[in-house]
């Protein structure tokens, strides 16, 4: 089963700031869609919490909700206590599964994952989440635009799609 990871990433690395994205780029939520519309996503539950309730859960897709918070509820989600739960249950739904956020989930996930879909954001924010460290175990397989430029966002931004595979 192939495991993906979707973020979003500005030049400094952040990838939110105080239970939000600190940017504007449509482009990349429309990308996001397109990625994991039909897969199983995992995701954290600040992460879970962070999208606003009309967007709960995502639609098109299972969404599993990972939490040591015995107690918690997410309504139109599952919710489990550990990556590895998420993961089992995942497999028995899909035979892919992205990983969507947050940090700890990312940094929880890293050694497990086959490709991570960043989105680079030509932005210098700071933040309060940050993206994990890509290494040199990974290689880029896929770039839009293809020679590594920028596409212009029509809020202004500038960004560009990578497609990283473990080496």
């Amino acid at each position: 089963m192939p495991i993906r990871a979707v973020w979003a990433q500005a030049s400094t690395g952040a990838i939110g700031a105080q239970g939000g994205m600190p940017w504007d780029l449509p482009e990349d939520l429309a990308f996001f869609k397109r990625a994991t519309s039909g897969c199983p996503v995992l995701m954290g539950r600040r992460t879970w919490q962070s999208f606003p309730e009309r967007f709960r859960p995502l639609p098109d897709r299972p969404n599993i909700v990972i939490t040591r918070d015995e107690g918690f509820e997410a309504p139109g989600a599952q919710v489990v206590h550990s990556l590895d739960d998420a993961l089992e249950e995942a497999a028995k739904l899909d035979d892919e599964v992205w990983v969507i956020g947050g940090a700890e989930i990312y940094r929880q996930a890293m050694p497990l994952l086959d490709e991570l879909w960043v989105t680079r954001i030509d932005l210098d924010v700071e933040g309060d989440a940050y993206a994990p460290e890509i290494d040199d175990s990974w290689h880029l397989v896929r770039s839009d635009p293809a020679d590594g430029g920028w596409h212009t966002s029509r809020t202004g931004t500038r960004y560009r799609f990578e497609v990283l595979r473990r080496s």
